[in-house]
């Protein structure tokens, strides 16, 4: 009876053992050739470069990292809804690429247990440098990590850390010009619609953004008022419509960020809540959905491109061997819309 072929089970991979036998050399010699050691003949070259194409053997990652760099940037990020980081990702990926470095994305859905495993693959697979943005993680668990990886993280404010390096935004003076821009306009009952930080360090950037409002509001004589919606990844929608409906609602506000700037407008106006004759508002992140001409909200610009462009170039010094830590911040600027 004629049998008919079997698809190759996973623990038939293809291995530098077979490489070695079908071109009648030693593992020692393919090896030479993978890695382009000095000294490599071009009959050997060719036979080795012959028998890969034949048997359409890939070398694992693992494997060319345990003899040197594998070329490879794991890139971790809490979630892919928040369209401001998009920009981001797309800088620091396109700096990296200008290395010949590829980017993995692993996405660590605002959880830190998540987030660790993640980083310890990333590490298993042999990457040679993690970037991280908006971790939920502690600086304690990344100075812990970056001994083993090197690491640059965008959107945690660790200005004192010995082992990774931190790029972000002046939230802090970002919030403060939020207000500054909302004070120029006229208004002076001003608050700033953030969330439930349960506790949350000032590493965050949201406690930073909380700073700059409380500084903002004490530098212009006035006392500020911060109102929390649920903390985050909770449902935020009946918050914001007990906020536009509140007797006590303010002529103003700052939000924490366009993920819940953008949200509110778009409630007030369809509630008949006019924006800004009856409520202004004042974003964070200058998402692109802020800059849609029906949007038209104001919100302060952290500049995508240059985060994610210096993060990259920060984790590729530290990669070729840079060892004292680099803390950057990024001028913000307020983008003025109609909003207010």
């Amino acid at each position: 009876m004629m049998k008919h072929p079997s698809v190759s089970a996973p623990q038939d991979r293809i291995t530098i053992r077979h490489v070695a036998k079908d071109a009648g050399v030693s593992i020692a010699a393919v090896s030479k050739v993978l890695r382009n050691a000095y000294g490599v003949s071009e009959v050997l070259r060719n036979k080795v470069e012959t028998s890969i194409e034949k048997l359409n053997y890939r070398p694992s990652v693992a494997a060319r990292g345990m003899r040197g760099r594998t070329y490879t940037i794991g890139v971790l990020v809490i979630e892919l809804s928040n369209p401001f980081l998009a920009g981001v990702i797309e800088s620091a990926n396109a700096s990296l690429s200008e290395s010949n470095y590829k980017s993995l994305i692993g996405i660590g859905r605002s959880a830190s247990s998540i987030e660790a495993s993640m980083i310890e693959s990333m590490i298993d697979n042999r990457m040679d440098g993690v970037l991280i943005i908006a971790p939920r993680i502690s600086g304690k668990v990344l100075e812990r990590y970056a001994r083993q990886i090197p690491i640059a993280v965008i959107a945690h404010h660790e200005p004192h850390a010995q082992t990774y390096d931190t790029i972000n935004s002046d939230d802090r003076k970002g919030a403060h010009l939020a207000v500054e821009a909302a004070l120029r306009q006229g208004y002076r009952d001003i608050a700033m619609l953030s969330y439930d930080l349960l506790d949350s360090p000032a590493s965050v950037v949201a406690v930073q953004r909380e700073m700059g409002y409380l500084e903002g509001m004490k530098q212009g004589g006035l006392e500020g008022k911060i109102i929390r919606l649920p903390p985050v990844a909770a449902d935020r929608s009946t918050a914001i419509k007990n906020f536009l409906t509140s007797q006590h609602r303010p002529r103003a506000v700052f939000v924490w960020s366009d993920l819940d700037a953008v949200p509110l407008l778009n409630a007030a106006r369809t509630s008949g809540v006019r924006v800004p004759e009856d409520l202004a508002i004042i974003g964070y992140d200058n998402s692109p959905p802020a800059a849609i001409p029906l949007v038209g909200l104001t919100s302060v610009d952290q500049n995508a491109a240059q985060l994610g462009r210096t993060a990259g170039e920060m984790l590729l010094s530290r990669i070729d061997g840079r060892e004292h830590a680099q803390h950057v911040l990024i001028e913000p600027h307020v983008e003025m819309r109609g909003s207010v």
